[in-house]
């Protein structure tokens, strides 16, 4: 075989012309920015991709809303269009035409109650005739906002906290790990219960509890990232040459902590919707007249043997918000991360 490699002949010797050009050193690939590849990876995963313009869509019709639906739309009941069925126009299919299964046949509850022709509901009435449509829309911005609260608390004290104690380390490390510990030692349940001593049951006491315990676990991934990046060549660098600390944080710090800080953040969203939700249907979040996702599968399930719409409706919009985030968090961990794809 090594005789075989070496039986080179003349012609292997010859120069290349002049008008070859060889592409041992072409580029192929366009040149791209770490948002732009991160961007790229994204749009492969379809399931990412749709969940994030379901995400844009509510959040347009969930703040949109406050546009069209007053405060005294949702508050104002009617009795006389209680408990209807969802009335869609135009389609004949039973559950979506206004009709309820009432002793094993379907009646027109519409006509049952005469309401005029030209009034429906698209998804129905609750037991004071309010639409459903329009509360469940609002409790979606009150989800929205609660994830907006915990959001920003995961990035003005989270971020911050973790990233001076993983910069300054020592003692002081040890100190605030352990108050992070007492924190998190403390169930949420727990913490909102002491709100509710001082504060009537409502968004101050949920954004109180989320201000006290939710930055803590992006607090951790954070000190553990800047512990590894502080001994890194570029941050020694600038150290050297006389940068301050908050400079370096901003300029060398947060940029490499981007992917950690978005995706976690991804994962925070959610989390907090069930929070609420959560704290809402056992009665000590949203209480009325406020109305929140929680709230309305609290109502829905004192008649879900009767009227099982008025609990599906509210369920499939919060595992929709849920599932979405969950999805958009995934995608957006294997395009900051390739190395997390399994």
């Amino acid at each position: 075989m090594a005789e075989e490699k070496l039986n080179l002949t003349p012609q292997d010797f010859e120069p290349v012309s002049k008008n070859e050009k060889g592409d041992d050193e072409k580029i192929a690939a366009p040149s791209l920015t770490f948002l732009q590849d991160a961007w790229l990876r994204l749009k492969k995963n379809k399931g990412a991709v749709v969940s994030l313009f379901i995400i844009i869509i509510m959040l347009v019709v969930a703040f949109g809303s406050s546009f069209f639906i007053t405060n005294a739309q949702l508050v104002k009941s009617a009795p006389q269009y209680a408990n209807l069925p969802a009335k869609i126009p135009g389609i004949d299919i039973n559950g979506l035409n206004g009709k309820l299964k009432m002793g094993g046949a379907w009646v027109d509850a519409y006509a049952q109650n005469n309401v005029p022709a030209n009034k429906y509901f698209i998804l129905g009435t609750d037991y004071l005739g309010r639409s459903l449509a329009q509360r469940i829309i609002y409790g979606t911005k009150i989800s929205l906002i609660v994830a907006i609260v915990a959001t920003f608390f995961d990035l003005a004290i989270g971020v911050s906290y973790g990233i001076i104690s993983g910069w300054k380390g020592g003692r002081v490390d040890n100190v605030m790990q352990r108050i992070i510990e007492v924190i998190s030692s403390v169930p949420n349940l727990v913490i909102v219960v002491l709100m509710l001593l001082v504060f009537k049951p409502g968004m101050t006491s949920i954004i109180l509890a989320l201000a006290i315990s939710s930055w803590t676990t992006m607090a951790r991934m954070i000190r553990a990232e800047t512990l590894s990046l502080k001994t890194q060549e570029y941050v020694l660098a600038a150290r050297t040459l006389g940068e301050s600390p908050s400079k370096i944080a901003w300029k060398h710090l947060v940029p490499n902590l981007s992917s950690i800080i978005i995706i976690q953040t991804m994962y925070t969203i959610p989390s907090a919707i069930f929070f609420e939700a959560f704290l809402s249907f056992i009665g000590i979040g949203i209480s009325a007249p406020q109305t929140s996702l929680g709230v309305l599968l609290n109502d829905g399930q004192k008649n879900f043997q009767f009227l099982p719409y008025q609990m599906w409706y509210p369920a499939i919009v919060l595992c929709v918000l849920m599932i979405c985030f969950n999805l958009l968090g995934d995608g957006l961990r294997d395009a900051f991360d390739p190395k997390t794809r399994r």
